[in-house]
This record gives structure tokens, sequence and C-alpha cells, in this order.
């Protein structure tokens, strides 16, 4: 989008939000580019259902049936590699978890993966009912856009968030690190993806400031969770701040691709007792 187009964008979003009127308005332009035909009951190559259009509008913001396959392709790669160079090969693990997990995207490429209980976690309940009737080897469930989750401590040897973190503001953020912190194993992973320095240009004069200060920019913060609300990431916000209880074993700008634009991967280790966190 040219900047001139963006900033008169991002001015109507911002009239809109003093008039309370942010969140209809953007709802009802899902639901518009969701009209076109529902494909409902449409099956992929291996013969699993595929969620109809209004849901993948809702999670990717595009009906495209190929971008959500080939995206939700790219992401189950990307993790299983992430996983194996970190020493975590899924195979060994015992439970994994799919944290706004959507309409399974990327969890319907699990299908057929032999080792650990796979599990996926949503505050929508609409995409959570889809998942739990047409992904039969998820088990599924509902949470609130704040923990907790219904989960056990130490419950899943792997957590990752896809663009899921893009879309929370600083107090959500940090009580969800500690939340997925506290359900994963000593020594267990934490996977997310986060906009980095591939959107700098999307930021207007002052973001970019804050940004290149070394402090996240957060817009929209009044619809938390949809993809309205968007974060960018500076690295060494992630690097000290994110997660400091958490040991950093990577940050790769460009790492976790998704659709025409790069997130950077970040990848998390829970310290077992009796060692200390690094960076």
């Amino acid at each position: 989008m040219a900047p001139r187009l963006r900033s008169a964008r991002n001015a109507t979003l911002r009239a809109l939000d003093r008039m309370s009127l942010l969140e209809p308005v953007y709802h009802a332009y899902e639901r518009v580019r969701s009209l076109r035909g529902s494909e409902d009951g449409e099956v992929d190559a291996r013969g699993l259902p595929v969620p109809p259009r209004r849901l993948r509008v809702e999670v990717a913001g595009t009906a495209g049936l190929q971008w959500f396959l080939d995206s939700g392709r790219q992401q189950a790669g990307i993790i299983r590699s992430a996983a194996e160079r970190n020493g975590a090969p899924l195979e060994s693990a015992g439970s994994l978890l799919d944290f706004g997990c959507g309409c399974g995207r990327v969890l319907r490429h699990w299908a057929g993966l032999e080792g650990p209980a796979i599990h996926g976690s949503d505050y929508n309940e609409r995409l959570v009912g889809w998942c739990a009737a047409n992904l039969p080897f998820v088990t599924a469930s509902v949470n609130e856009l704040a923990p907790p989750l219904r989960y056990e401590d130490g419950q899943f040897d792997l957590v990752y968030a896809i663009s899921v973190f893009t879309h929370l503001p600083h107090d959500l953020e940090r009580a969800w690190i500690d939340e997925l912190s506290r359900i994963a194993v000593p020594g267990g992973l934490l996977l997310l993806t986060t906009h980095g320095d591939s959107y700098v240009d999307r930021l207007e004069a002052d973001e970019r400031a804050t940004y290149e200060s070394g402090e996240p920019v957060v817009r929209w913060p009044g619809v938390a969770g949809s993809n309205l609300c968007t974060t960018f990431h500076p690295e060494s916000y992630i690097r000290t701040r994110l997660a400091p209880g958490l040991e950093l074993l990577e940050h790769t700008p460009d790492g976790g691709t998704l659709g025409s634009r790069e997130q950077d991967l970040v990848v998390f280790r829970k310290p077992v007792p009796g060692t200390a966190a690094r960076s």
C-alpha cells in the first residue's frame, strides 16, 4: 500500500476508533469479504475438510483457499524445522499446543503425525467448533482473551503461537507469555512469530521513532486479538524484555514467513529448575 493511502486509511481508522465504531465496522468488513460463495463441504487433496470462506477471512483476512493451505503447510514446516534444530523433534514430544489455532490453518498439517497428543486453543468459539468437528486428531478448546488456560502446569513439550503476539497489546502479551510458560514442561519450547524490521515501512514517523528506540508499537489495542490490532516488536525488545524468565534460543529475522510478508521467528525454552535463563 502506498504511503499516502496507508496514511488516509489510518486516519479513517482513528476516526472510527474515536466514535467507538472501529470494532463493528471491521467485523462488517470481514463479513463482506467472505460473501462470494461459501465452499462449504470442500476437502483438500488428503480428504480433510476445508473451512468455509467466512472462517478463513476471520483468521487470515483473506478467503484465498490456496493461500490458506499453502501458508499453513509452510508454517508447519517452519515449526518442525525449528523444533528439530533446537533439540526437540516433534515425534519425541508428548504433547503440543497450537495457541491461537483459528480454524486449523497449521493444525491440519499434523494429520498423521505420530507421537504427540495434538491440542489447539482459540478464543473464538466458532473457529474452535470447526476444528473439533472436522479435525478428529485434534483436541480443541476455547480460551478467553486473557489467561488462564484450562491446561495443567507443565503439560506441553511444545507451544507455538503463529501470528498471535502480532495482535496483542502489552498487558495481554505479558500475561500470555507467563501463562504459556506455565503450561510448558521444564525444557519445553515456546515458538512465536512477530512483526519485525520487515514491517518498518508500514510505520508512521512517530511510530517508527518509538520502534527504533527499542519499544514495541501497538495499533488499535481496543480490538485486541483481531487482525486489526497490530503489534510490531523490535529485536532489542524481544531479546531483553519480551520473556525475561525464558531462555532465548533463536531470533531469526524473516524466519517465520507468512504470506507475502515475512515475520520474525522467535524460539524460547523454559529453563529446567536449577538452571538460569540466558539470552
